[in-house]
Parts: structure tokens; C-alpha cells; sequence
């Protein structure tokens, strides 16, 4: 099996950051009555600062995929849910009690451009927004749609899922972390949004059980695959082309698939785990399934990228 060869983003994912970007902006200007408009202004800023929307991307494919058409009513508010929700973990994972990372997306994070008491009450208002977003009533008819999404979001962000892999990962830098460890940590830290969102496109597209548990499946492989190709990026890249301090977590003795499995074994994992996401949804909907090609995409770009 070969290394993961550089690429170029797919058209469709490109044009589902612009229509994920244009839903933020709608929901921002929204907002700008509110009587806390640097508030406001710290919450655009890092949300709107750029990125690959991967998990937007997943909630619009896996809607499709679902639903057999274009977007449903409804996917593209949960996909800006997921991105402001991720904006906020990025805001807290920047902070100087964290990562102390001075730059995100080739900018000042939003500690530096701001202030770190705004930051923080930025992060806590995206993430409160991005459940907000999901409870509206214009998001889906069934409330119980509506509810399931939430408690996806609430799972994957909390003890058990996002916050819980944070708290591991500073764990990390005490001690070292075996393969399952960081396996474990890193599912939950990076994978359990990713999966989430998959999931969560699926729910508002209609998906029957199997289906979900196929999206389930193919997005834990992918957040796997996604975070060896991010350790792999870091050891490799430099601050410039990812737009974000690279080598910390080495300096740090954080846990890393790199460390753990060395660089060509993680190389080969990657590219296996996507071929294991692509074979799960194949299985399920048939190769010849509308979107289905867009969801491999979206696997194979994630551990090819560059940046």
C-alpha cells in the first residue's frame, strides 16, 4: 500500500464550503442586533476564518446519500451547526491554558485578535448556538428529528466525545500513551464530531437504522484516518502551509499515531481505514448510489491533503 498522495479538494466539497459559508454569514448578520456586538464580532471571526467545512461537508453528503436527491430541508443549518460548533473547540483548544497557539488558518487566533476573556465567551456562545440552530422548528417537521440531532451533538461534544478527548490528550503530555490509548483519545477528541456529523446528515436525509449504522461506521474510520494524516502533517509541514503552529504536540510529548505506530505504519493505516470507510457504505447503499462517490471522496481527500 502506497503513502497518501497529495490532492486537491473535491469541486462538490468546495461548493459546500461556499453554501455552509453563506448559511454563517445569513446566521452572523442575524445576530448583529444583539446588545454584544464584539461578542458577535469574536464569534464571526473565528467561525468564518476559513477551513476545509469537512464536517459540513458530511452532514450535505450523508443528506443526499440518505435522501437520494439534493440537500433536504433542513441539512444545511446542521451542517452550520456542526462548523460553529467546531469553531468553538478550536477557539478553546488556541487558548493559553491549552495549546497557546497564537495563530489558526494563517490569522491571529481569536485569543490575540481579540482578547482571551472575549474568546472564551465567544467559544461558549458558538456552542450554544450550534444546539439553538438544531432546536429551531424550521429545521425539520419531527420534533423527535430535531431531538435525536441534539442529543448527537451533545454526545459527541461532552464527557464521553470531544471535551472528554481534550482532557486525555493534556493527560498525554504526563505520560506516555500506547496505541490503544491514543486510539481511544483521539475517537473522541477528533472522531466523535466527525462521526456525529455523518450521523446527523443521515437523520435529517431520512436514513433508515442500517444506514445510519453504515455513516456511523465509515465516519469512525474517517476521523481515525483524519487525525494520523493531521499527526502525519505535522511532523512534516511547516506553520506556513497549514496556517497553524506545526511540531508543539511532539515538543509536548502529546500521544500521536505517529509516535505510536511510527510514520510508515500510520502512512499505511490511513489509507486503510479509508478504503475500510468506502467498502462499509458500499455495502450498504450499493455502488451505484447517488452521492456515494462524494462520500469516498470526501475519505480519500481527508488523509491526502496537504494542509
Amino acid at each position: 500500500m502506497s503513502s497518501p498522495t497529495p490532492q486537491d479538494p473535491p469541486q462538490q466539497l468546495l461548493d459546500d464550503a461556499a453554501l455552509t459559508e453563506a448559511a454563517l454569514v445569513q446566521i452572523f448578520d442575524d445576530l448583529a442586533t444583539a446588545s454584544a456586538p464584539q461578542l458577535v464580532a469574536a464569534m464571526r471571526y473565528a467561525a468564518m476564518a476559513g477551513g476545509k467545512r469537512l464536517r459540513a461537508a458530511l452532514v450535505l453528503g450523508a443528506a443526499r446519500l440518505a435522501s437520494g436527491q439534493e440537500a433536504p430541508q433542513g441539512a444545511l443549518q446542521v451542517a452550520a451547526s456542526f462548523e460553529c460548533l467546531h469553531a468553538y473547540s478550536l477557539i478553546h483548544d488556541d487558548l493559553p491554558a491549552m495549546d497557546d497557539a497564537e495563530t489558526r488558518r494563517g490569522k491571529p487566533s481569536c485569543h490575540i485578535a481579540f482578547d482571551e476573556a472575549t474568546a472564551i465567551l465567544a467559544g461558549d456562545a458558538l456552542q450554544t448556538l450550534a444546539f439553538e440552530l438544531l432546536a429551531r422548528d424550521d429545521l425539520h417537521p419531527n420534533p423527535s428529528i430535531r431531538a435525536g440531532l441534539v442529543h448527537d451533538l451533545a454526545t459527541a461534544s461532552g464527557v464521553t466525545g470531544m471535551a472528554g478527548g481534550q482532557m486525555l490528550d493534556l493527560e498525554a503530555e504526563t505520560r506516555r500513551f500506547d496505541l490503544d490509548e491514543t486510539r481511544i483519545m483521539q475517537a473522541m477528541k477528533t472522531g466523535a464530531l466527525i462521526r456525529a456529523a455523518a450521523v446527523a446528515g443521515g437523520r435529517v436525509g431520512g436514513a433508515d437504522p442500517t444506514l445510519l449504522a453504515a455513516l456511523s461506521q465509515y465516519a469512525e474510520c474517517l476521523g481515525l484516518a483524519f487525525q494520523i494524516a493531521d499527526d502525519l502533517l505535522d511532523r512534516s509541514s511547516n506553520a506556513d502551509a497549514m496556517g497553524k503552529p506545526t511540531g508543539r504536540d511532539a515538543d509536548a510529548g502529546k500521544a500521536s499515531f505517529v509516535d505510536a505506530m511510527g510514520e510508515d505504519a500510520a502512512r499505511h493505516e490511513a489509507l486503510r481505514l479509508v478504503d475500510e470507510a468506502a467498502a462499509v457504505l458500499t455495502k450498504t447503499v450499493g455502488k451505484n448510489a447517488p452521492w456515494l462517490d462524494y462520500m469516498i471522496k470526501i475519505a480519500s481527500f481527508s488523509v491526502g491533503r496537504t494542509h
